[in-house]
């Protein structure tokens, strides 16, 4: 096989790995025609049909799951490689992408780290909202967010924020000769801002907690969103209730811009962690983000603390 054919084999992982020719040439920066050429070539100088193409998706073949299963590990290793040999540079210095919530990257990730962006200019940070609990390896990342520490046991956690309570509001306007909902479940019967899960494209069902009881509502509405700031937009705009991080709205509540509900069942959440593959050397710049991001009780720092899966 011709030297050159290495590059190939990295596009057809990442068509392999994203099962869609758009998304990979997109990560490989080609154009879709390029990366569809790049691979018949690949199949017609392996003699061995490796993708099977329909109009809406990829998938491997047999010879193609077996070609993704030899290959990936070892592009994966080598990529590995190349990053602990830019570790050895004393200035920290290379790209760390990080896929994260919107919230945690509007009020955690980017308000720590535009500071560091400043102070070491070799440093790029790429920032990708994603409310999928993404395979951070799989898709390339450095790092994910979630809230809670329980990630995969090769990964390690590290909180990088509080606790946080979700909270639900709407307008005086929208709740002008309505009656206050008094239980979760009256919900129903209001006009609610809902959220898509990218995961299986379901919508999200809101979680309550008092006293030790936990309830999950389905709620009905006009809106559907992806974005956590587009709801509480939508709230503001007299569109019914937004279940939304608290911080969000404690602004707009002491201004009577909206007016909170159910506060007695809003629930308190683990706060977000920054998860990472548990290496054996970390590239400079991948561990100064995450002692900047680390947090500390009583706030940022104290000794450094992290979580490790169980």
């Amino acid at each position: 096989m011709p030297k050159e054919s290495l590059n190939d084999l990295q596009a057809f992982v990442a068509v392999a790995r994203e099962r869609s020719f758009t998304r990979a040439a997109a990560q490989l920066g080609l154009s879709r025609s390029a990366l569809s050429h790049a691979m018949l070539a690949l199949e017609a100088r392996l003699g061995v049909r490796l993708l099977t193409r329909t109009t809406r998706s990829v998938s491997t073949t047999q010879a193609g799951a077996r070609l993704l299963d030899a290959v990936a590990p070892r592009l994966d290793e080598i990529a590995l490689e190349l990053d602990s040999l830019s570790a050895m540079r004393d200035k920290p210095a290379g790209t760390v992408r990080i896929t994260a919530h919107d919230h945690a990257i509007a009020t955690i990730l980017w308000p720590r780290l535009q500071p560091l962006l400043g102070q070491y200019p070799d440093i790029q940070i790429e920032l990708s909202v994603d409310y999928a609990l993404t395979d951070i390896a799989a898709h390339r990342y450095d790092a994910g967010v979630r809230s809670g520490n329980r990630v995969d046991k090769d990964m390690i956690a590290v909180r990088i924020g509080p606790d946080f309570r979700m909270a639900v509001a709407a307008t005086p306007g929208y709740l002008a000769g309505k009656p206050l909902p008094s239980t979760p479940h009256e919900l129903i019967q209001h006009r609610c801002i809902n959220l898509r899960l990218p995961t299986h494209g379901g919508l999200y069902a809101w979680d309550f907690e008092k006293d030790g009881q936990e309830i999950n509502v389905r709620v009905q509405g006009q809106t559907v969103f992806n974005n956590t700031f587009l709801m509480l937009q939508a709230a503001l705009d007299g569109m019914g209730f937004a279940y939304v991080p608290l911080d969000l709205l404690q602004p707009h509540i002491e201004q009577g811009r909206l007016v909170p509900v159910l506060k007695n069942w809003w629930p308190l959440l683990t706060g977000y962690h920054l998860y990472y593959a548990n290496r054996r050397q970390l590239a400079p710049a991948l561990a100064l983000v995450i002692e900047t991001l680390r947090w500390r009780e009583g706030g940022i720092g104290a000794a450094p603390r992290s979580s490790h899966t169980r």
